[in-house]
């Protein structure tokens, strides 16, 4: 097995640089002159590493780079280059809500995620769901921030950092864009968008754009179905001030990949499936784990410069979603409990056997969120001085409820809506879990930018948070309301120096905290009796972080390097829990923990149209402390924390001549372990991206017009890519107390297999 993962790794290698060479040759070819290259320079023009000047890590991708990539990409799939990247993704298509993004060893609900300024994350669970985001057409730019959130930032739960997605700005005339994609496993993808230009003579001028994807489950029965909406609207005047209305609809089934355990990968391999056919009494059949979701989300960011030295700046927002994440089950009429209380009377189930039903088990969750962010922002002298205001209110509300299938399987209603969901005798909902939570967030925020040279600036800044959770739980039992509230000071500071115009040198001190998801909060009860106790006597994260770094901008040359240093306290780690059959998102408080390592990236441009770019990561995770597991103590101080790789590599290249282009995206990513006792994980891996296409602009007429082919995953390793859900141990260990902690399976992501997607873009 080693063996195929070090061959597959060493012919991505080949396949990159075989397709990077004949590129630069071509480039080669239109500038014999070498002293003319190093004298002019070609700075970024394919949007691998465009120019940074922040004090502190930020890697990115531009426009030049997202448009040679399959149009059906997330943003998780998109960033899988930048330093520090570790992306788990389901299908090729990225379609599935089942992904997973690490940035330095630190998992998606610690990654704070925006946009146009506006957070996207759960805001009971902190996950962000990639495949609910713009459409990578509308997209002018993602920013990963491996380390530290600017202190505006609308994000708790960020000490790994943000991802940040930025959309195009409107066009200035009016005109279109229409992509027609086709791939593997009968993948059909169509995109519309229409730019309004200048609307009379007001200065305004919007966009909007429709997409409808489908594509088969590459692996297993299924199929995911996506239809998305972007808008913008923008109005821009005077002196640099502008406001503007973004909009993103999704409204998407699609499906769930059984998640296997390493016992489960080594007897099935990619034949671990759910069932193609329905017969009576199967709870695996595919229909029963196909998730519908919608979402709606407003962002409206403001920029008004009020005088000379002062600038007023807002973004306010607005999400909406409703979804289920359902899964097969069954029920008795009888011998059935609503909390701690006893049903007496059976129920009614249709297609009941003997008394038992399988059904659809259902978790469905409605949220609502509101907020902005504020700030004033004055120049006085040698200082930026800045002062801000975020609120933020949001609901959840949550229902593991049961609803009827037919006699082939097919559910009812598969969005687990409560006027079809099954009942109790006297007409009330049958619930394994029913819950509503509120989420007040509040914080203020003073910065001061001092440039205390031309060539030096210093950073220094405070945020105040405040988080406040008050829920009600409705089903029988001790528990009725719950409460917590988190008080949070953060301060931070930076240094950036500018060596001369090229390079520059950077350092930061950040603090983050984040509380346990709700899900912590509320007891769950199993035949009358209560399994798990809910408590409001949480302890935060808190983690203090470094960064020293060093940049360098050249005309053929870019690079940026930064070591980092983290340390946690009660280290909040993501898994995947069994509630009542469905899998639900909870966490793992891991005590202390501490990391450091060293992320690289360098962009090479020897010729115009052509770049080369590599990036690199070193991380060393140490476990401060053994883990409470009960009442026992699991040996763990001086292990490597969960899904961090210690050694991860990517290399890309960009061709484009203007008649000609393509691209490659190579990554590697070392082992990981799953289990905090690190006695079981999975071997390194690598994959490969490929894209070839042309530009036909000229050849009909002048409008623009390409076709590509991508091809997503071409060297098709049949790998375990990322840990789904974590365990303390994989085996049985004698804990500190002398007496056994049993072992449980951790649970995997399976790689996805190869996909070709052919699209044809017209611009009009």
């Amino acid at each position: 097995m080693t063996i195929t993962i070090h061959y597959v790794g060493r012919a991505a290698l080949v396949t990159a640089l075989m397709f990077s060479v004949p590129g630069a040759m071509a480039a080669g070819a239109d500038e014999p002159a070498r002293a003319t290259i190093e004298v002019t320079g070609y700075p970024d023009p394919q949007g691998l590493l465009p120019d940074q000047g922040a004090p502190k890590a930020v890697s990115s991708i531009a426009e030049a780079f997202i448009s040679k990539q399959a149009p059906t990409l997330n943003a998780f799939q998109l960033v899988n280059l930048l330093p520090g990247a570790n992306v788990s993704s389901s299908d090729p298509y990225g379609l599935s809500a089942s992904s997973s993004l690490t940035l330095r060893g630190l998992g998606q609900d610690q990654i704070g995620v925006l946009l146009e300024g506006a957070p996207q994350n759960d805001i009971g669970y902190y996950y962000a769901y990639p495949s609910q985001f713009a459409d990578a057409e509308n997209v002018r730019q993602i920013a990963l921030a491996q380390g530290a959130a600017d202190i505006d930032a609308p994000v708790v739960a960020a000490a790994g950092g943000t991802l940040s997605l930025t959309l195009d700005d409107p066009k200035a005339a009016m005109g279109g864009l229409v992509n027609l994609s086709v791939g593997s496993f009968d993948q059909r993808r169509a995109f519309l968008r229409f730019d309004t230009g200048e609307i009379g003579g007001s200065g305004l001028k919007a966009f909007v754009s429709y997409s409808n994807n489908r594509a088969d489950n590459w692996r297993g029965a299924g199929y995911d179905k996506r239809q998305h909406i972007d808008a913008k609207l923008l109005h821009e005047w005077g002196e640099g001030n502008r406001a503007s209305l973004a909009i993103s609809y999704n409204d998407a089934i699609t499906s769930t990949y059984p998640s296997p355990t390493m016992a489960d990968w080594q007897a099935s391999g990619r034949g671990f499936n759910f069932t193609k056919r329905y017969t009576d009494g199967d709870t695996s059949y595919w229909r029963l784990y196909r998730a519908p979701f919608r979402n709606l989300y407003f962002a409206a960011p403001v920029h008004i410069q009020l005088s000379d030295n002062l600038t007023f700046d807002s973004s306010a927002y607005l999400q909406m979603g409703h979804g289920n994440s359902p899964y097969g089950t069954q029920l008795a009429t009888t011998g059935n409990f609503l909390g701690t209380e006893e049903l007496s009377q059976p129920i009614t189930l249709p297609g009941a056997v003997d008394g038992v039903a399988t059904v659809l088990g259902n978790w469905t969750g409605k949220q609502r969120r509101v907020g902005d962010v504020s700030k004033l922002t004055l120049k006085t002298g040698t200082h930026a001085l800045t002062a801000g205001l975020w609120f933020d209110y949001g609901t959840d509300r949550v229902t593991q409820s049961y609803t009827s299938i037919d006699a082939n399987g097919r559910p009812v209603d598969a969005w687990g809506y409560q006027d079809k969901a099954i009942r109790t005798a006297d007409g009330r909902l049958l619930a394994y879990e029913n819950q509503r939570t509120v989420t007040v967030t509040k914080g203020f925020f003073l910065a001061d930018s001092i440039a205390v040279t031309p060539r030096l600036t210093i950073d220094v800044g405070f945020k105040g948070v405040s988080l406040l959770r008050n829920g009600r739980n409705y089903l029988p039992g001790p528990q009725s309301t719950v409460h917590v509230d988190s008080v949070a000071a953060l301060p931070r500071g930076a240094v950036h120096y500018q060596l001369d115009e090229r390079q520059q040198l950077f350092a930061n001190i950040t603090t983050n905290f984040r509380t346990p998801n709700e899900f912590a909060l509320y007891n769950a009860y199993y035949g009358g009796e209560l399994v798990s106790q809910g408590t409001e006597a949480l302890k935060n994260e808190y983690s203090v972080s470094q960064e020293l770094g060093y940049r360098y901008i050249g005309p053929n040359l870019s690079l940026s390097l930064t070591g980092f240093h983290y340390h946690f306290r009660n280290r909040q780690v993501a898994t995947v829990v069994n509630s009542g059959g469905a899998l639900v998102n909870s966490t793992i408080n891991g005590g202390s923990q501490t990391s450091y390592g060293l992320d690289g990236e360098v962009d090479y441009r020897p010729a115009r149209g052509f770049s080369l770019y590599a990036s690199g990561e070193y991380l060393h995770t140490r476990l401060d402390g053994d883990l409470r597991v009960g009442g026992n103590l699991l040996p763990t101080k001086g292990k490597r924390a969960v899904s961090a790789p210690r050694f991860q590599f990517a290399l890309g290249s960009t061709y484009d001549d203007g008649r000609l282009f393509g691209s490659s995206a190579l990554k590697y990513v070392g082992r990981q372990y799953a289990t905090f006792m690190n006695d079981e994980s999975i071997r390194g891996y690598a994959t490969l991206d490929l894209a070839i296409g042309l530009h036909l602009a000229g050849l009909i007429d002048t409008q623009r017009m390409d076709v590509r082919l991508n091809a997503i995953n071409v060297t098709n390793p049949r790998v375990l890519s990322g840990v789904y859900a974590i365990s303390s141990n994989a085996q049985d260990v004698i804990g500190r107390n002398g007496t056994l902690i049993a072992g449980s399976a951790p649970s995997y992501y399976i790689g996805s297999g190869r996909a070709f997607v052919a699209t044809l873009s017209r611009a009009f």
